[in-house]
C-alpha cells in the first residue's frame, strides 16, 4: 500500500494455513530497503558479518540489526 503524497510502501502480508498467531516483532515483521547497488551493499554487509539469512534466487537477502530485528535488502529493479 502507498500513496501519492510520500514515497513509501507498506505490505501486509498473510500466511495462508499458518495457525498459530503471530508475535509481534517475529520475523514476519521486518522493515526493508531498496538499493541502488545490491551488489556493494551485499558486500558491505558480508564483511560487516550481518547477512543472516539469502534468497538468490528472489534476489534479497536479510541482515540484522544489534537488537536482532531483521532488515530485507532488495535491489532497485
Amino acid at each position: 500500500m502507498g500513496n501519492d503524497g510520500v514515497p513509501f510502501e507498506i505490505e501486509l502480508t498473510w500466511n495462508r494455513g499458518r495457525v498459530e498467531p503471530y508475535e509481534n516483532g517475529g520475523k514476519d515483521t521486518h522493515i526493508a530497503f531498496v538499493v541502488d547497488d545490491f551488489d556493494a551493499a551485499h558486500e558491505l554487509h558480508e564483511k560487516m558479518g550481518c547477512i543472516i539469512r539469502e534468497n538468490p534466487r528472489m534476489a534479497l537477502y536479510f541482515i540484522a540489526d544489534p537488537e536482532g530485528q531483521w532488515i530485507e535488502i532488495l535491489p532497485a529493479r
